[in-house]
């Protein structure tokens, strides 16, 4: 079973840097901050006013307007990274009849948080107009492992199908879920990643309460500064990551192009707090331990990290920790960044979105920088790449993803060789 080997074939991104793989991986090398003043409703009265919008985003490029209104935003995005990302694997939008066993072909493509702002305008009728105004709708598009749902019903995958919530971890544990379906034969290719569309009233204003965000309103490009002394909380984005991931000779026999090797996985719990790392940073350190276990690699194996570094002040001191704790002498000998200066923090999208920043610095040779880095923090002095773009060869690269309720994931990507 564990002879078979995973590889990404393709990727797709919808973020508030770019709507494709191209436009994002150009934003996130230079720097280009995709975070303003929420748009989309009033915000005036909320501690925090900005957000990371996608922007432009055309949803009749992926299907009708008809159709667009039966499914919540984190779905569409969802879809959308997903027609990017088979489109990418040469792999036909309708599977079964094309040569390929669909019935092989699973999707695990996550939500944390799913229709919330469906769930909002439903939940106002009800109060407003009573029960039977509520739109049947409701349900199919409020739960969140209708973007794995919708997705399937696309292609006309048969395989595994499921959506996680691990929150912040969503993403990345789907990816490393996927990555267990092919390994143990359950699959030959799946579709993984997160999908977030939280940017609306009660997602802030639930955030907000929690003074997790940062209030730095007046100054919005600046205002995700992950490791920074100054960093006064997140700015939250959306948005969606998606990968193709397949068994390595089924890939190699359709011709499709190899991007990267996922070679392991790691899943722990803190078992501490819902929302605050363990604080010796134990839950994270483990998780990349059990990674680096499975993919059969050494702490000084690994040449870059894409931190979760959320700019929050307990997150950014606890995962320094945990990659010292992980890593040993070698952790100060890793390019360390945070892309959440530039996107925000998608949430479930993260973990998706996160790693396709992972594949990319394998491709190009190119660290994408953490931006907005000012003031030395001495609890987070690893060698993050502090605001311009790194050129130097990555052979392995390491996501983390921590979540609340003391989730911690971890997917180490490899060069294909």
């Amino acid at each position: 079973m564990n002879n078979r080997r995973v590889v990404v074939t393709g990727c797709g991104v919808i973020s508030c840097v770019g709507n494709n793989l191209a436009d994002f991986w150009d934003s996130l090398v230079n720097g280009r901050c995709g975070l303003g003043k929420v748009t989309r409703f009033d915000t005036s009265e909320y501690r925090t006013r900005i957000a990371g919008e996608v922007k432009d985003f055309d949803v009749t490029k992926y299907m009708t307007a008809k159709e667009a209104k039966r499914l919540d935003l984190f779905c569409q995005y969802a879809i959308a990274a997903s027609d990017e990302a088979m489109e990418m694997a040469g792999l036909p939008k309708e599977l079964r009849g094309s040569g390929i066993d669909a019935n092989r072909v699973g999707v695990i493509v996550s939500s944390g948080i799913g229709g919330l702002q469906t769930m909002s305008d439903q939940d106002r009728i009800l109060q407003e107009r009573g029960p039977g105004k509520v739109s049947p709708l409701l349900i199919p598009m409020m739960i969140g492992d209708l973007a794995s749902g919708n997705i399937s019903i696309r292609y006309g995958a048969g395989g595994p199908n499921l959506g996680l919530v691990t929150a912040c971890s969503t993403g990345c544990h789907s990816i490393g879920e996927a990555f267990w379906d092919i390994k143990r034969d359950d699959a030959d290719i799946m579709i993984c990643g997160g999908a977030e569309a939280s940017v609306v009233p009660l997602g802030m204003a639930g955030f907000c309460s929690m003074k997790a965000m940062s209030q730095r309103n007046d100054d919005p490009l600046h205002a995700s500064r992950p490791f920074d002394l100054n960093r006064d909380g997140f700015v939250m984005s959306e948005g969606a990551g998606v990968l193709i991931l397949e068994e390595l000779e089924h890939a190699q026999k359709r011709g499709a192009t190899i991007l990267a090797e996922v070679v392991g996985y790691g899943a722990t719990g803190d078992g501490y707090h819902i929302t605050s790392p363990a604080p010796d940073g134990d839950g994270g350190a483990r998780a990349i331990q059990m990674a680096l276990r499975h993919a059969g690699l050494k702490p000084e194996d690994i040449d870059y990290i894409n931190a979760h570094g959320t700019s929050t002040e307990l997150n950014d001191k606890f995962e320094t920790m945990a990659i010292k704790k992980a890593l040993g002498d070698a952790a100060y000998k890793v390019a360390v960044s945070s892309t959440k200066g530039t996107t925000g923090h998608s949430l479930g999208a993260a973990g998706g979105i996160e790693s396709i920043a992972c594949i990319q610095a394998i491709r190009t040779g190119i660290i994408p920088p953490t931006i907005n880095y000012e003031t030395p923090d001495p609890n987070c002095d690893l060698d993050i790449v502090p605001n311009t773009a790194r050129k130097c060869e990555v052979k392995v690269a390491l996501n983390s993803n921590l979540g609340f309720g003391g989730h911690n994931g971890v997917v180490i990507y490899r060069k294909f060789e």
